[in-house]
């Protein structure tokens, strides 16, 4: 489980990139890149980490399904998961 601060901070950085996307739009198709300068750091998209939706963990997440490996595989064993299930041929 990822410290409680880290998530939190990850949060934080995706509130802001929601607040600034617009204005940052503006300024690129602009071509002004003083005023991008300007803005918050943490508004740029790629700050933003992908974190596990249930430890926060931050290497090894699926896009598509928000989950680290270790808590797909758990979860897709369980079943909780639709559409998943263990492959044998």
């Amino acid at each position: 489980m990822a410290k409680k601060s880290i998530i939190a901070r990850n949060e934080k950085r995706q509130r802001l990139v929601a607040k600034y996307a617009a204005k940052r739009a503006e300024l690129k198709a602009a071509g002004d890149m003083v005023g991008l300068q300007k803005l918050p750091r943490n508004s740029a998209k790629v700050r933003v980490r992908n974190r596990c939706l249930v430890t926060g963990r931050g290497k090894g997440v699926y896009r598509k399904f928000g989950l680290c490996r270790n808590m797909f595989r758990l979860l897709a064993l369980e079943g909780k998961i639709p559409g998943i299930r263990k492959s044998s041929w």
